[in-house]
């Protein structure tokens, strides 16, 4: 079992930038994709970000592209999501979320439903 908790939520004002970690736990000595969605009352789980299990290659919304950065720390089973020039809309409850894989396809890493590890959610509100 992997366990996954988020931190560095918040409020911030438009414009502001914010940084999600995630901090993986318990059978993490294999190889993990990391992804991160969110989800408003309005909304499904929409993916964000991905990053693959060494670093190597990364996924990002068009929504969020040139916006957000997603990293990972290895060695200290880790995964960062640098948000910058936050919105309104980025409002939300992000997620990050890990499955046991190597192998990168799009569709895999952007599906909610291919990952088994979740975390408990982070709640980042943006103001205008």
């Amino acid at each position: 079992q992997v366990q996954l908790v988020e931190s560095g939520g918040g409020s911030v004002q438009a414009g502001g930038s914010l940084r999600l970690s995630c901090a993986a736990s318990g059978s993490t000595n294999s190889h993990f994709a990391t992804g991160w969605f969110r989800q408003t009352p309005r909304k499904d789980r929409e993916s964000v970000a991905a990053i693959n299990w060494n670093g190597g290659a990364t996924y990002y919304a068009d929504s969020v592209k040139g916006r957000f950065t997603i990293s990972r720390d290895s060695a200290n089973n880790m995964v960062y999501l640098q948000m910058s020039s936050l919105k309104p809309e980025d409002t939300a409850v992000y997620y990050c979320a890990a499955e046991r894989s190597t192998i990168w396809y799009l569709a895999d890493v952007r599906d909610p439903g291919w990952y088994d590890y979740w975390g408990q959610g982070t709640q980042v509100t943006v103001s205008s």
